[in-house]
């Protein structure tokens, strides 16, 4: 099933070992990866399954859709953001023995410069997963307010200098790519900025990335419905890549796999599951990835 491809070459999917030990496929079941990519953890888990057709393979953006049209031509595949491809799939009564969802931007996203996302090398401020929508980053970056970007950045960015950046962003526009906005950011940190570990503008970008392709509201909105799709002893494996996306993991979990007599799921981990030094060796990028997964009780 595996076949070469650039796209597919340039990104790794993480925890791939530890998504299969909280799936566990079983030959012939069925399968829903509701950010599928470019089918990293597809490709593992349908090699366990030998189920293509039982596959339904979900994602927002067109230049992932194509890589899977052409690598899992039996599988069904939809080209729809996850919280409206969940929708469909309740509304159609579907039921699967595995959910997927891997919250993490991919890497062919951070390293294509033209679609935004990275802060080096610079690009247009695009930002977005589906291309066909029409609000980017440009927008919030050179329309919003003093008031709205230092909230958005505070809330999704968790930055302590937002009012700061703000300000910052708002006295230099016009901000016309990531390069200038990032040096813009760094100003507003003033000497901390070579203090820092990471970039002082990886907050930033991380606030608009979210608040371009409404991640939170998705991921809240979705999970409810992840678990109405579950058939009877199905799993449900979640990965995020920051506090504020396993925050709400952990909550719906905490909320809805407990041990109370009416829960229907039931934690398979009671901490999330983490990378190895071996694989952020080889994937840096794994370092920040944390998996929550349950199972869904069987109905007597």
């Amino acid at each position: 099933m595996r076949q070469n491809h650039q796209n597919i070459s340039q990104h790794q999917p993480v925890l791939v070992q530890e998504v299969l030990h909280c799936l566990q496929p079983q030959a012939g079941e069925s399968y829903l990866d509701l950010t599928a990519g470019y089918g990293g953890h597809a490709d593992h888990v349908l090699e366990a399954t030998k189920a293509p057709r039982a596959a339904t393979l979900v994602d927002r953006d067109a230049a992932a859709i194509e890589v899977l049209e052409s690598r899992f031509k039996r599988a069904r595949i939809i080209h729809q953001d996850f919280l409206a491809a969940c929708r469909m799939l309740a509304d159609e009564r579907q039921r699967f023995d595995m959910i997927l969802a891997d919250l993490g931007v991919s890497s062919p996203h951070l390293d294509n410069s033209s679609r935004g996302f990275a802060i080096s090398p610079s690009g247009p401020l695009d930002m977005r997963m589906d291309q066909t929508q029409a609000n980017s980053a440009d927008q919030l970056v050179n329309q919003a307010s003093t008031e709205e970007l230092a909230g958005l950045i505070k809330a999704y960015g968790e930055d302590p200098k937002a009012r700061s950046i703000a300000t910052q962003i708002v006295h230099n526009r016009p901000i016309t790519d990531t390069g200038q906005l990032a040096a813009i950011v760094a100003r507003a940190y003033g000497p901390w900025a070579k203090r820092s570990r990471i970039h002082p503008a990886t907050r930033t970008f991380q606030a608009l990335r979210i608040a371009v392709n409404d991640e939170l509201a998705q991921l809240e909105h979705s999970l409810p419905l992840m678990e109405q799709l579950l058939a009877p002893g199905g799993r449900l494996a979640i990965i995020s890549f920051h506090s504020l996306e396993d925050r709400i993991v952990k909550q719906y979990f905490a909320d809805n796999a407990g041990d109370r007599y009416d829960a229907e799921l039931r934690l398979l981990s009671k901490k999330p599951l983490t990378a190895s030094h071996n694989e952020i060796v080889i994937n840096p990028r794994a370092r920040s990835a944390k998996l929550r997964a349950a199972r869904k009780i069987k109905q007597k």
